[in-house]
This record gives C-alpha cells, structure tokens and sequence, in this order.
C-alpha cells in the first residue's frame, strides 16, 4: 500500500501545482510560488500530503534535474571568461565579497549569536545562497526592456555572470564540504580546503572534457548508426545520473556534479540541443521540477515565529542590506557606467536559491524553522527584485551606440536567440571580391569598417577566406603585383543553409573567424556568407519581442 500512497501524493501535487501554475500567472506570478504554495494547501494545510520514502526518491531525482537544467540553460561559463576584464571584474568580485561579509555575521557567531548551531563551513553555504544573484532574471528584464544589446545591458549581463559563477563555486564548496566532512567532528582546515578545492578541478576537468569532446562526437556517430529514436535524450539523461553518482563518489554534493554537466553540456551542437530539450524540459518542467518546489511548501510551516524576534529580524534583513551595500558600492567604487542600474542587476534573484536551501534542509544543515523564514525571504526577492531592475533600467538614458561585437559575452544569444536557420539571415545578392584581384584593388575597393575576414570566389565558386591579419606579413610594396588566391585560406569550414544560426556562430568562433562561407545543403554550391555581426544583430531583433 505504501507504494500507492506515494504515487497517490506524487499525482496529487503535480495536477494541483500545474493548475495553480495557470492561476497564478494571470495575476503575474512566478510560478514557483505556485508550486511552493500547492506543497503547504496539500501539506500544512489540509494533511492530505506527507512527504515520505518513495516522494522523497522522486524529489532526489529533481534536484539533480532541476540544477542540470539550470546548468544547461544559465550558467555561462565562457561569458565568464570573456566578462573578467577591469573595473567590471572588480566591481562583481567586490559586491559579492561585501554580501557575502554581511551574511556571514548572521550565520555565523562571529559578531553575535544568533543560535543556528552552525559550523562554519555550513554558515558559509548558507551565506553564499543569500549571497547569490541571478543571471536568468536579469536577461529576461533587459530583453523585456529592449535593451540587452546596449553598452548597460551587456555591462549589467556581464556583471551577474561574473557574481553567480563565483557564487555558485563558493556554495558548492561550503556543501562539497559538508558532506567530506558528515559523520565527523571536522574543523575546516588548510589541507580539506586543498584537497576539496583539488577534488572539484579534477572532477570539472574530466566532466568537462568527457562533456565537450567526447559525448557529442559519440551522440553524433550513434545516431548515424543506430537510428534510435530519442537516443541523445536517453544518453544525456543516464549520463547524468552517472556524473551524480560520480560527483558524490569523490565527494562532492551530486548537486553540485549536475550542474557542472549541465555547463559543460550548454555547448553542445544546436542540432543536439534542440533535439534533447524539448523531452529534458519536458520531464523538468512537467514533473520533477514541480514536485521538487512543492516539497518546499510542504516543509514550509510557521515554527520560524518561535524563533527570538531578533534571529527573525536578522536573517530577513540583514543579507538583503548586505546585498544592496554590495551591489551599490562595487558598482560605484569601480566606476561603473550606470552604476545604480548595475547595482540593480546585481541584486537579482531566482529560484535556485530556493533549490539550494531545500539541499541545506535535507542535509539537515539548517533546521524547519530556518528554512521556512529563508524561503519566504527568497519570494519576496523573486517578485520584487524584477521591479526594481526595470525601474533602474528605464532611469537610464537610451544610448545609440551599441556594444562592439568583441565585447559581447559569446553566450547572451542563448538567451535570445532560437530556431533561427541560416538561411533565414543569408543574403543571397551580395557579391564577393574574386581570388584573380591583386590585394592592392581588395584593399582599396572591398575593405569595411570593424570586419577583419572575407570570403573570395572562383568564377562565383567559394575560393577561400582572406584575413587582414595575414595581409600583415605581405609588404605593401608586394600589394599590387600579388593575388589574393595567394593569401587565401583554403579550406576553411563553412555552413549549411538549413542549419541553425546558433551552430554556425559557434563554428565561426571555434575557427576564431567572423564570417562562414554558406553552402546549399541541397546541390553543395556556395551560395553567400553570414557574418558574426548579422548574427548579433539577428539576436537582437529577435530579443526585442520576445519573453523568455
């Protein structure tokens, strides 16, 4: 019988968070507080829901999920690594370290006890998740706002990619940590910093090449051989489960694991993508997730009320001053542009925050009180914060210069762009210099402003690729008596008509060019280029009237 309770559970809060999803988005709710508040109707509430072994199994499982996808979909690692420039870098690196400070002296009996009964390294898991901003909440505002492509969203863009990285890197060591350390009286010392910091390089390193060079050659060569329907979903999905497993193994949070897979996985081939997210987003979004944030309700109850008023007070107000001191005074100490606008940016928050303090809970890190009070902090930041990035947004002057390409975060078009074909972009009438012309009558009639490569034909067939960096080791003097079929770069990769603008960019960066050559999947002739800024511009188009 205790099967069918728990199937019985499991049905009754995914019908009712689905339907209570639909009702609270007209009144423009996020529906997680739907899902939160289906688990305390159906638990706290009514009884009519108890969370026991076979639920709790079901919510394992969309934790793992639930952090995969928000590896697949938001983390940005190679924004990351384009964003850690300057002032932009230090004001992030700044803000976090103050909210992480301000936090730190609640959590923990430093300055004054609050009574948590925490150790330090859980104090600083604790501290970090309050300490968390939100990259996909703020591409949403600025794409809302129309303004993801000017120098302050991709300023403000680039900023949170910065801070949540490092923040999530800072929580998954404080749980890494804990759970190195569970079943023993462990005091944080330099040797488990060493190792544990060792411990995640070594597990990313081979997570990340096994994610990136290994399993979309695999998928593609399966697929081309077995023909089994869902096949990539059906890899991805064990895969997944076996990273998890691995990551524990060595003794990380499984948490943890699935989300650095889901980074690794978030430059997979648009194709595989495409293919696998409708059937990932499909199980998260339907089922796990859901019932995941439903179990945050039905945890939820009313024992933070007897906790002393001043543990109430500073655990509800404390990180949010910390928070808004941090963001304001990196943005203003490094001189920011739009320092306010920024800050604001930085102060987003979202519903892995939520995600996190369930994992605290469930690894009985904080207690049911705790939980409860932190969580209902998280929706008044999740339904606030939105506002306040708009007002800050709409308070700055709309600039007419538009962001270089070079200074464009590689990944903000995940966050804009989809489905969008080459051809859909391709101009087909555009004309092209041909290979027989000296380099002298290119330079002088073919050259443009801010685009380094160009495509040469043979007689209207794709010759090659020539880049103003090669013409650096020819001496002018050379210029006109030498072809361009001389400087050309043969073989170059290039696209098909009907593949997805996201792959094509992909390639363009890999090859380190900015235009592709096109050819016709059909007949295999050259039939025009694309450049990384009609790309660029195609994302911003398509940003502007779209709500992700």
């Amino acid at each position: 019988m205790e099967i069918y309770d728990g199937l019985f559970a499991i049905g009754l809060l995914i019908v009712v968070a689905k339907l209570l999803e639909g009702v609270f988005r007209r009144f423009g709710l996020n529906s997680i507080v739907a899902y939160a508040a289906t688990g305390v109707i159906l638990g706290p509430v009514t009884g009519l829901v108890e969370s026991g072994a076979e639920v709790e199994i079901v919510l394992g499982i969309g934790i793992f999920m639930f952090f995969f996808v928000i590896g697949l979909d938001e983390l940005d690692i190679w924004g990351f690594i384009s964003a850690i420039r300057g002032r932009l870098f230090v004001a992030s690196v700044l803000s976090l370290a103050i909210s992480l400070l301000v936090s730190l002296a609640v959590t923990t009996d430093i300055l004054f006890d609050l009574e948590l009964g925490l150790n330090f390294t859980q104090a600083l898991g604790v501290a970090a998740v309050l300490s968390l901003s939100s990259l996909g909440v703020v591409a949403k505002v600025l794409i809302d706002e129309g303004r993801l492509r000017e120098r302050v969203g991709v300023q403000i863009f680039s900023a949170v990619v910065i801070a949540e990285l490092i923040g999530l890197f800072i929580v998954g060591f404080a749980i890494s940590e804990h759970f190195y350390a569970a079943g023993e009286d462990h005091t944080l010392d330099a040797l488990s910093v060493v190792t544990l910091v060792a411990q995640i390089i070594g597990f990313t390193a081979i997570t990340w090449f096994a994610s990136t060079k290994v399993l979309p050659r695999l998928i593609v060569i399966l697929q081309r051989f077995l023909q089994v329907p869902q096949l990539s979903f059906g890899l991805l999905l064990g895969g997944l489960f076996l990273v998890v497993v691995g990551a524990e193994r060595v003794g990380l949070h499984g948490s943890l694991g699935a989300l650095l897979f889901g980074a690794a996985l978030s430059i997979l081939p648009y194709q595989v993508r495409r293919d696998i997210m409708p059937g990932m987003h499909g199980a998260a979004e339907g089922f796990f997730v859901p019932l995941f944030f439903a179990s945050a309700g039905l945890h939820l109850s009313l024992e933070f009320l007897e906790l002393p008023l001043q543990t109430i007070a500073a655990l509800a107000l404390v990180p949010v001053a910390g928070k808004i001191a941090g963001a304001f005074i990196g943005s203003y100490v490094a001189r920011l542009d739009a320092p306010a606008a920024t800050a604001s940016g930085l102060m987003a928050k979202g519903v892995a925050e939520i995600a996190l303090l369930l994992v605290l809970f469930h690894t009985e890190t904080i207690d049911k009180g705790i939980f409860s009070l932190l969580v209902l902090v998280m929706f008044v930041y999740i339904l606030l914060t939105p506002l306040g990035i708009s007002f800050a947004i709409r308070r700055t002057e709309r600039s007419e210069d538009e962001t270089p390409i070079g200074r464009i975060p590689p990944s903000l078009g995940r966050f804009a762009l989809d489905d969008v074909k080459v051809e859909d972009i391709l101009d087909r009438s555009r004309s092209y210099p041909d290979q027989s012309l000296t380099v002298k009558t290119f330079a002088e009639n073919w050259l443009m402003p801010e685009q380094h490569d160009y495509v040469v034909v043979d007689n209207g067939n794709l010759a090659g690729i020539v880049s103003l960096s090669m013409l650096r080791y020819l001496p002018r003097n050379e210029w006109g008596r030498t072809p361009l079929r001389q400087v050309l770069r043969h073989n170059t990769p290039h696209a098909r008509s009907d593949e997805f603008v996201e792959d094509a960019l992909q390639q363009m960066t890999d090859s380190s060019l900015t235009v592709l050559p096109v050819r016709d999947t059909q007949t295999d002739e050259f039939i025009g280029s694309i450049s990384s800024h009609e790309v660029i511009e195609m994302i911003v188009l398509s940003a502007k009237g779209r709500e992700i």
